[in-house]
């Protein structure tokens, strides 16, 4: 296999040594052996392929041998981990120098392919997910996380350093933006340039196992951004790989007609090909089986599935096939780990299951809870507060399971792109002031006590303003200045989570808003798993700019309701009024529809959290 005069030998030569090495090493793009590294790679218009790189001084002299179905294929015993490697891809006249679209680490985005390792020591790692209803996410961009504040960015390493906030602050999953190698060293990370290499600006593959591996050992999960919607478009290889395309489209990986259109270019997958089906599928059981990840959150679904995100005709079921078939299969190979879609128009085939017809998403982003709930927070004008849209908000679910839906006030979407994080919203000039500091944690408690899986983004719970740029790493001194705010979420997170046995019905589906007063801009609802004392939960929220006092609401049992929570005590902030709010004893009486009636105060733009004593 070492002279490029084999290439152009008899057809009974070509067929001998094709069925030579067709069953020789499984598997796409590097793959390490015993005696070398062995590389395959797709290009069906390609004449003639070769393998340069370190071990031979990138010359053509390591030739590929076709491999049935448009592949190649080559052993090299010079070849070996940690050697830098492309593909020469000929095609008449033309010669393409490309890196591996199976490549597992790069030395960047336009550098060379590196023959990856994949041994690693994970030790003893049995993490599993918690069960669904008992997840909090925080959403995480590695560049900014923990990022240098006089310039440069964060890395997995430097966001390993600040998992005991996590952990004090009680998340239990890490929802990381993408991880794909990128245009560049700044971005969010949503033009991956090569799917399966780890941004090498962060670290590389080998970091982003220390992280995983660190996050397990601290009781985090991790669920990781994948992009499948469009690939590109800076820096993109994959881009007329073998030099073929029609109508000066993408060429193989991509489609080459007006399907191809998407709102970040010309350069969507091509879902019908069995080939790029092949490698997005790879891709996602990659990040799975490869990293222990506990999950994958698809961006934008909605292209997946769409050409052009409307319901003019322009479906693609390749898109919604290729969709069906990664969950279908992760259900089966890794039951427990989550997937999310992000689709953001409240379409319940995204979470129905496979044999049903829908996508089989565990979950998707609710676009119907953080519209409404952001709207009502955000207005400088208690009358324009819609109760009824923050009732339904509350409710919503798809396919009747709320655990359906991932709920939030923060992301990286709406933190950006013309909008700005809560407090920012509230207050341009003063994203620290006490209408800032009320409202956005308002909304924060709403995320925590409605049925659904609560999402934070990073930074949110030390009320860090403004809004999200790839170039700015969090303020981590808010953490200290507003250490008031983070204990309310902190205590948000652990009344959510039940930790002390009070609040069961915060990880219940049981929920009915018994009280909405457009006047008085009051509501309450019920949460319960399966009801009595430690598990239902009464929750008040008052957006008005008023304390209310001796005010009747319907509870769903007579006795004691202790309050397990204040949003506006003093300990939050010096400048919340810290309104005596008192516990409450409600006596048998019909009353908002509940068998009971009690009284509760509570202070402005405040929240309380209620139950009774096991």
């Amino acid at each position: 296999m070492s002279n490029t005069n084999q290439i152009a030998g008899s057809n009974e030569d070509q067929k001998a040594m094709n069925e030579q090495v067709l069953s020789v090493k499984a598997g796409m793009g590097a793959i390490p052996y015993e005696a070398g590294v062995a590389f395959r790679v797709w290009a069906p218009h390609a004449d003639r392929v070769f393998v340069m790189g370190a071990f031979n001084n990138w010359t053509e002299s390591h030739p590929m041998y076709r491999d049935g179905n448009g592949t190649w294929y080559a052993e090299i015993p010079e070849a070996k981990i940690g050697d830098e490697y492309r593909y020469l891809l000929c095609q008449g006249e033309q010669k393409l120098s490309r890196i591996d679209p199976y490549v597992r680490e790069v030395t960047n985005s336009v550098g060379n392919g590196i023959v990856h390792d994949p041994h690693f020591d994970w030790g003893d790692d049995r993490y599993q997910l918690p069960p669904w209803p008992e997840l909090v996410l925080y959403e995480m961009h590695i560049g900014t996380f923990n990022g240098p504040l006089g310039g440069g960015h964060g890395t997995y390493a430097t966001a390993v350093e600040k998992f005991d906030h996590l952990q004090r602050l009680g998340v239990n999953v890490i929802e990381v933006m993408p991880a794909a190698e990128f245009a560049g060293d700044v971005s969010w990370g949503y033009n991956p340039a090569y799917c399966f290499a780890v941004e090498s600006a962060y670290g590389g593959p080998k970091a982003f196992k220390e992280f995983v591996k660190a996050a397990h050992r601290a009781k985090i999960g991790v669920v990781l951004d994948v992009v499948y919607n469009h690939f590109g478009p800076g820096d993109l290889g994959l881009w007329q790989f073998d030099g073929w395309s029609e109508n000066d489209g993408g060429g193989i990986y991509f489609y080459n007609d007006w399907r191809r259109k998407t709102p970040w270019g010309d350069n969507r997958p091509d879902y019908g090909r069995g080939e790029v089906r092949q490698f997005i599928y790879d891709n996602a059981f990659y990040w799975l089986d490869e990293f222990h990840l506990d999950g994958l959150r698809f961006d934008m679904t909605l292209f997946m599935r769409t050409v052009d995100g409307s319901s003019s005709g322009k479906d693609l079921p390749d898109g919604w096939s290729l969709a069906q078939w990664i969950n279908r299969d992760i259900i089966g190979r890794f039951p427990g780990r989550i997937t999310i879609a992000e689709d953001l128009r409240d379409n319940e085939w995204l979470t129905k299951p496979t044999d049903a017809g829908g996508a089989g998403f565990g979950a998707q982003w609710d676009a119907a809870f953080v519209h409404p709930i952001r709207k009502a927070v955000a207005g400088a004008v208690d009358e324009s507060r819609s109760l009824a849209s923050v009732r339904d908000a509350i409710v919503f679910s798809y396919n009747g399971d709320a655990f359906q839906r991932v709920v939030y006030s923060e992301s990286h979407d709406e933190v950006a792109n013309g909008k700005s994080r809560v407090p920012s919203e509230i207050s341009v000039a003063d994203p620290e002031n006490v209408f800032a500091q009320k409202r956005s944690t308002l909304a924060a408690g709403l995320v925590f006590t409605s049925p659904g899986i609560p999402m934070l983004f990073q930074g949110q719970e030390f009320l860090q303003g403004g809004w999200f740029q790839d170039t700015v790493p969090l303020d981590w001194h808010l953490n200290d200045e507003f250490s008031g705010i983070l204990r309310l979420y902190r205590d948000l997170v652990q009344l959510r989570l039940n930790r002390a046995g009070q609040t069961r019905g915060l990880c219940g589906r049981g929920v009915k808003v018994h009280h909405v007063n457009e006047e008085t801009k009051l509501l309450a609802f019920h949460r319960w798993d399966k009801g009595g004392p430690g598990d239902d939960v009464v929750v008040v929220a008052n957006f008005e700019n008023q304390p209310r006092g001796n005010y009747a609401i319907g509870f769903p049992q007579t006795g004691l309701w202790r309050i397990r929570l204040n949003s506006d005590w003093r300990g939050y902030s010096d400048d919340f009024s810290d309104f005596a709010s008192q516990d409450v004893t409600a006596t048998a009486q019909d009353y908002d529809g509940c068998p009971a009636r009690g009284c509760v105060e509570v202070g402005p733009y405040s929240l309380l959290i209620l139950s009774q004593n096991p």
